[in-house]
């Protein structure tokens, strides 16, 4: 008998984005192989630009062709429902490609680090070997980082718009492995930078073979990879909890590690220190929140019929996560581990709506912004205020070489007052304080768990929150109120070049902006945060 194949329906204009980043990626590689290595780095830096500028054309441009940013859900089945763009999609896609694009132009800077940038010459020679001293001598750049951060976020888009498990893992590999690389290749302290990438690895690999028993889990419960298989199995089968209950957990410790929470964190300080700080606020937004649409997608669309069952489990994570992240970060005396243990708190910030999801569409709730419009405004607010402050972090040097030592930063506010007032403005916003978008965020947060009937998670949230503000005012303290060391080499704020002024520049109008006009960004959330399921 002949099988029956079903066609392929590929809408080519909704999947324009990802194929137009997957190519800009493809044509990087190219670059690298016939373009002389003199004209290597500007090249690949319009590529990157081109591309990433263009994907969010199209996206931005299909997202208001109705007039409302939505988007029509039974036309947007795309590859058979394998992948889906709906609402929530177009907006994490996004997200990812436009502090990429943000990421992609900090990669680009050049002025702080002396005429090089923040990448080893030659990622694979020995550190401190004389082939390494030898290619920094030369004055050589390495402009491979750039097709690596845009196929890692091919991966993410493929991680927010999986709609079946198989879908889900290919896209979280594809994000991971050029990620692995990326961590390792800081130009300075290269021995900590490939220590962190190695660990990122062994962690990264143990997670995704935990992930991938949870996807074997699931499809032994439902005899299918879709979601919507799985949403039926839930809904008109009785049984096999067992196998249910143990694909969700093992596939949720997969996707914990990636948005860092506990106790699936302890990679998150390390690799955050390691690498080479552009990259870490990459990881720091980008990372985070293609893991998060990932978790929302699952979770919210295949998995929602069994919420009852897994919102204690995420409700105690969500905790932990918060209060773990705030009160170790209080004694850390590196400034990208202090920043590291605040995005494991913000992590936790992020799981307070997701568990008090009260409806599965959640566009709103009682006139308040749903669970899912919340998270993402809360990852846009985030996300300018990471990338900002890890940019300065960028700045602060000691003998031509960055220096992450707070103790280093004693009374480096007074040295260059301006930048260092626009990092306690992204301090402060991840701080929740008003007039910020962090404040918006929280706030957001916070009420769709109460709404949702998660009060208490709400309350716990509140004081963590609270307990978190300390981590910042003790940074800004040792900035403007302590005096350094007598006899201690001077730490100065260099002067930021083009790219870091762009980048800078932006996540202030954002932090700012969504501060004090968010109204319009949460409207748009809120019309485009239905999930949907393609019908077979």
């Amino acid at each position: 008998m002949t099988p029956d194949f079903i066609t392929p329906v590929l809408d080519y204009l909704l999947l324009a984005p990802f194929l137009i980043v997957l190519g800009a990626a493809c044509v990087g590689i190219l670059v690298e192989a016939f373009v002389p290595r003199g004209g290597r780095f500007y090249t690949q830096v319009v590529v990157s630009v081109l591309g990433l500028v263009s994907a969010l054309g199209v996206i931005l441009w299909r997202w208001g062709s109705d007039g409302q940013g939505l988007i029509d859900p039974w036309k947007d089945n795309i590859v058979t429902g394998t992948l889906i763009i709906d609402g929530p999609a177009q907006v994490f896609w996004t997200i990812i490609f436009g502090f990429g694009l943000i990421a992609v132009i900090s990669f680009a800077e050049r002025r702080v680090h002396a005429g090089a940038t923040a990448f080893t010459p030659t990622a694979a020679a020995i550190p401190g070997s004389k082939a390494e001293s030898e290619a920094a001598q030369a004055g050589l750049i390495h402009s491979e980082i750039f097709p690596l951060a845009l196929f890692s976020m091919a991966g993410m888009a493929m991680l927010v718009s999986a709609n079946d498990l198989l879908m889900l893992f290919l896209g979280l590999e594809i994000l991971s492995l050029p990620l692995y690389v990326m961590v390792g290749m800081s130009r300075h302290r290269r021995l900590v930078s490939q220590e962190a990438a190695l660990k990122y690895f062994l962690l990264g690999a143990a997670a995704s073979a935990i992930f991938l028993f949870g996807v074997a889990f699931l499809f032994g419960y439902s005899g299918s990879f879709a979601y919507d298989r799985l949403v039926e199995t839930i809904t008109f089968t009785s049984g096999g909890e067992g196998l249910l209950l143990g694909g969700i957990g093992l596939i949720g410790v997969g996707l914990l590690f990636k948005i860092g929470a506990v106790p699936f964190h302890s990679w998150v300080p390390d690799v955050y220190q390691g690498a080479p700080t552009p990259v870490t606020a990459f990881m720091s937004i980008c990372t985070k929140a293609a893991a998060v649409g990932g978790f929302l997608r699952l979770f919210y669309v295949a998995l929602g019929g069994f919420r009852w069952t897994w919102q204690p489990i995420f409700a105690g994570v969500a905790i932990l996560t918060i209060f773990v992240g705030a009160i170790i970060a209080i004694n850390q005396k590196d400034i990208k581990r202090v920043l590291a243990y605040s995005a494991i708190t913000h992590a936790g910030f992020i799981l307070v709506p997701l568990v008090g999801a009260s409806t599965m569409d959640t566009g709103l709730i009682d006139g308040q912004a749903g669970s899912v419009a919340s998270i993402m405004f809360y990852l846009v607010a985030y996300g300018f205020a990471a990338i900002g402050a890890f940019s300065i972090v960028s700045l602060v040097r000691k003998q031509g070489h960055e220096i992450t030592d707070l103790s280093a930063w004693a009374g480096v506010g007074k040295r260059n007052p301006f930048v260092s007032v626009l990092f306690v403005i992204f301090l402060l916003s991840m701080a929740g304080i008003p007039l910020t978008a962090g404040f918006v965020g929280k706030f957001a947060a916070f009420a769709a768990a109460w709404q949702g009937g998660f009060a208490w998670l709400a309350l716990a949230a509140i004081l963590g929150a609270i307990i978190a503000v300390y981590i910042y005012i003790r940074v800004i303290q040792v900035m403007f109120f302590t005096e350094p060391d007598e006899g201690a080499d001077e730490v100065e704020l260099a002067v930021p070049g083009v790219a870091t002024w762009i980048v800078l520049t932006v996540c202030m109008l954002g932090t700012i902006g969504l501060g004090l006009v968010p109204g319009p960004l949460l409207e748009l959330l809120q019309n485009a945060s239905a999930f949907i399921i393609p019908a077979k």
